[in-house]
């Protein structure tokens, strides 16, 4: 109940400070809540929680409320740094890492939230007019400190984080149509005014104004201000005029958004108290692709189109634009969309790849990219320019990627920018024909490529060149599948996907291409070699437990150091690695080997009746591979099995040094040659285990950790039984006709 009470008060905070809520405007309001997360230290974006909202349509305010809190009152302060974006996830990068250098990053602003004292922490965020669709938010710890925790054993502190949202919406937002003036008055304390207008396809320019602006004070300028667009990122691209500062109230717009509804407010400048009226109109110029005669010639010749680049799939003949007439000031040609997998989507043009590219208007190409899936992967653009068809000529060819609506003017002074969006420029000549772009979670939007031939001033032979363009385009989860340092993975939040770049062997970046921290191939080798050939420290144990006939020990040694060995072959990162079998196969028998292993050693050392002994082992190792079944990582399954054959040790010492009123083992010799450099090198394994492994020092401390667990089981096997006498190669051969016997000394003759 805590989280509405907390909305309200924060928007009756909030009301008396817009401007744009106007006190004559029927308003209605939605909340939107979301299950709270876990945080995670950032290492790379899976460590990052992603959450997805849908604004609709006609919303004058959002206000989020963040909430942050943790498990336990003792946990230090921690800044938990939130992203946010609209139309996509947001691409970030806290890491500073390099991206590849044809990837372009899209922005998206952040918020720093910093822990007090107290366990929770609430912040507000305010949007007011923002765009409708999708917003995302992203929320991650800082830098991940790269310390392997034991589960289970070291105390850690769990941060959770929970965004929700309370939505305001204005109801009958006036509709103004092209070219038809409309009456307003603006009285205080009514403010401000909505409007909204839709913008068709194929809109070249718009031109928004006010006119006829009077107030019943003083006469002088309007004292109006006038802005367009809605919020879809911060700091704000709305366009906004003040009406007070030049004769004419007017607002041009050059590539304005196709197919979508603008937002135009209208208010009264601050400290005026009059009543202002106005009328306020938009007029649109359109920029289509062409004048066709009937719908039935349109047809015909798609159906003309369709047969060709049937028959002659190989032609590699440009690719003729859709329905080009006379009066058009561009080309058009038509794309296929082919979805070929989950965030997978390829761009084919319908005849040949090849798009010729004029001076006189651009050529403007339709990535449709309006699914919500379609927002999550990497968006690759590839041109190449034929050189051949440029001739002698200087000329270079410009093309423009914009969202929403095409650039339909180049020129190399525009910088590919539309009416509330910057795009992506690509520059082709002679000496560069080869350029690509690469762009990282793109938003949900129709997608425009636009190319055009640039002249040289003073070149008329440039005007009559038409030079080809090899067009490549797709949408992939991954750029280039994260390359042979990484590997793609996909996440999904509820129904939306995702993926992101987990990269290998100290390679980093968005797509695993910042080589600044990567390990070379002999770095790479030189760590395996260490993780296995470490293991090799379990041949003297293995030596010493055959010689003191302690067979069974023996075989779990030689189990633990095989199968220890080729999982750490098969768990490297990078290039050298070597999996004789199923990883998951060879990381369970590692674990189980390590844990049997400890088992067998205390309970040889508790030097139990053989047929107790062995029964110990037999049903401690059983309920081993239960517990590791269950969770292979858990700490307790290996303190629980070392713990309860301590006890075991500790009463069969006990009840023998009891019993024969001396302390046991009786030798001290046997204690300070053996059993305390035993002791100690497991003591000091275990705090290598524990407290000193990094992910940066991983190579080094786990094959010390190997190294002083093989030493340590070594020191710790008690001698053989006294009965037991020393190695005889001969008994080794069999007895053939000599007396043998057994362990209980009992004579049999064979005849």
């Amino acid at each position: 109940m805590a989280l509405p009470y907390l909305l309200i008060l924060g928007i009756i905070h909030f009301l008396p400070a817009a401007r744009s809520l106007s006190s004559d405007v029927v308003y209605t309001s939605e909340f939107y809540s979301q299950i709270p997360q876990q945080l995670s230290f950032y290492s790379w974006y899976g460590n990052a929680r992603l959450f997805q909202f849908r604004v609709p349509p006609d919303t004058a305010l959002l206000r989020w409320l963040l909430q942050a809190s943790r498990d336990k009152a003792d946990c230090g302060d921690v800044e938990i740094t939130v992203h946010f974006r609209h139309g996509a996830p947001p691409v970030i990068n806290p890491l500073g890492t390099a991206f590849s250098p044809a990837t372009r990053v899209p922005y998206s602003f952040n918020m720093p939230l910093t822990f007090t004292n107290s366990l929770n922490n609430n912040t507000f965020l305010n949007i007011t007019n923002p765009e409708p669709g999708d917003w995302y938010i992203v929320a991650h710890l800082p830098k991940d400190p790269e310390k392997i925790q034991i589960q289970g054993f070291t105390s850690t502190c769990k941060y959770f984080f929970q965004p929700d949202l309370f939505i305001l919406r204005e109801v009958g937002i006036p509709i103004l149509q092209a070219g038809a003036p409309m009456q307003k008055t603006l009285s205080p304390p009514g403010s401000s005014a909505n409007f909204k207008m839709f913008i068709p396809e194929y809109t070249q320019d718009l031109r928004l104004q006010l006119q006829n602006c009077t107030s019943d004070s003083t006469p002088g300028p309007c004292p109006l201000l006038v802005t367009v667009g809605s919020v879809s990122e911060l700091p704000s691209i709305q366009r906004t005029v003040n009406c007070s500062e030049g004769p004419e109230c007017a607002i041009p717009l050059r590539s304005p958004p196709w197919g979508k509804w603008l937002n135009v407010l209208v208010e009264l400048s601050q400290g005026i108290n009059a009543s202002v009226s106005f009328e306020i109109v938009h007029q649109i110029s359109a920029c289509k692709p062409g004048k066709v005669v009937s719908r039935r010639s349109v047809f015909t010749l798609m159906e003309q189109e369709i047969l060709k680049a049937v028959k002659n799939a190989t032609d590699t003949n440009e690719t003729q634009p859709l329905a080009a007439r006379s009066g058009s000031c561009l080309h058009k040609y038509p794309l296929v969309r082919e979805d070929m997998d989950v965030v997978s989507v390829r761009f084919q043009s319908v005849k040949s790849p090849y798009v010729p590219v004029t001076a006189e208007m651009p050529s403007i190409m339709l990535l449709n990219l309006d699914s919500e899936m379609d927002s999550g992967g990497m968006l690759i653009v590839s041109l190449q320019l034929n050189k051949t068809t440029m001739g002698n000529s200087s000329a270079s060819v410009l093309a423009c990627l914009s969202a929403d609506s095409p650039v339909l003017a180049l020129n190399t002074s525009q910088n590919c920018t539309t009416a509330f969006s910057q795009g992506y420029a690509l520059l082709m000549n002679s000496s560069v024909p080869n350029i690509s772009l690469n762009l990282p979670y793109p938003v949900t939007a129709s997608w425009y490529l636009s190319m055009q031939l640039l002249c040289p001033l003073n070149d008329s032979d440039c005007q009559s060149l038409s030079p080809r363009v090899l067009f490549g385009s797709a949408l992939s989860p991954c750029e280039d599948n994260c390359g042979p340092n990484g590997d793609c993975r996909l996440f999904r939040r509820n129904s939306y996907l995702y993926a992101a770049c987990s990269c290998k062997s100290g390679w980093s970046g968005w797509s695993c291409t910042d080589s600044s921290k990567a390990l070379s191939y002999q770095q790479q080798l030189a760590a395996t070699l260490l993780l296995t050939l470490s293991n090799f420290m379990f041949v003297p144990t293995i030596i010493v437990a055959v010689y003191k006939f302690y067979f069974v020990e023996a075989a779990v040694y030689a189990y633990n150091m095989f199968f220890s060995t080729f999982y750490h072959a098969c768990d490297q990162p990078g290039e050298a690695v070597m999996c004789i079998m199923d990883y998951d196969t060879l990381q369970y028998c590692d674990f189980f080997g390590s844990v049997v292993s400890i088992w067998v050693t205390i309970l040889c050392m508790a030097r139990l009746k053989q047929h107790l002994k062995y029964v110990l082992f037999m049903l401690g190792t059983l309920l081993i591979a239960l517990s590791m079944q269950l969770d292979r990582r858990g700490i307790w399954n290996m303190l629980g099995p070392c713990l309860f054959a301590l006890v075991i040790l500790v009463i069969a010492w006990t009840y023998r040094g009891v019993r024969r009123r001396h302390c046991y083992p009786p030798s001290w010799k046997r204690w300070l040659f053996y059993l305390v450099p035993g002791i100690s090198l497991a003591l000091i394994a275990l705090a290598i285990y524990v407290f000193a492994q990094t992910n940066s020092n991983y190579f080094y401390t786990h094959s010390l950790w190997h190294i002083m667990v093989a030493g340590s089981v070594a020191f710790l096997l008690p001698p053989r039984d006294r009965n037991k006498k020393p190695w005889n190669f001969k008994q080794l051969l069999g007895c053939r006709y000599k007396i043998c016997h057994d362990d209980r000394e009992e004579l049999f003759v064979v005849t």
